[in-house]
């Protein structure tokens, strides 16, 4: 069975950010990663070269694959924000009042914060780190 790659690492989420090239993009960053740490009451942590995540789960799927991953996270990718977060009964009504994004029920791709209702992100950060355990 192939190894997982996006594992933890010791590169500084602080100096990871600071790289980010596109201004919004990066202060945007900012403002995500203390928002997660905030409601998650997780230390953020690199994953793998792009992924900071917050807090760690372990994963069993049927075909016998299994590992760790942060249990939310966000990636300033060069054309959005990625946000990784996890399914949970009431995310399709709170997705529906988030604003402008794309993706499924795990991964949502914002172009700028700006563009959805933090609130509602708050809460669907809380409700995803809370059912990834």
């Amino acid at each position: 069975m192939a190894e997982t790659k996006t594992k933890p690492t010791s590169v500084s989420v602080d100096d990871f950010i600071a790289s980010v090239e596109k201004p919004v993009r990066r202060a945007d960053a900012a403002t995500l990663c203390d928002l997660m740490a905030r409601v998650t009451g997780e230390t953020p942590t690199m994953w793998g070269p792009t992924i900071i995540g917050f807090g760690t789960y372990h994963y069993r799927y049927a075909s016998g694959h299994e590992g760790d991953m942060c249990r939310v996270g966000f990636s300033p990718r060069a054309a959005n924000l990625v946000l990784y977060v996890g399914s949970f009964p009431e995310l399709d009504s709170l997705l529906g009042r988030l604003g402008k994004f794309k993706g499924s029920k795990s991964c949502l791709y914002v172009n700028k914060l700006a563009d959805i209702d933090l609130a509602v992100l708050e809460d669907i950060i809380r409700r995803s780190y809370e059912a990834a355990r």
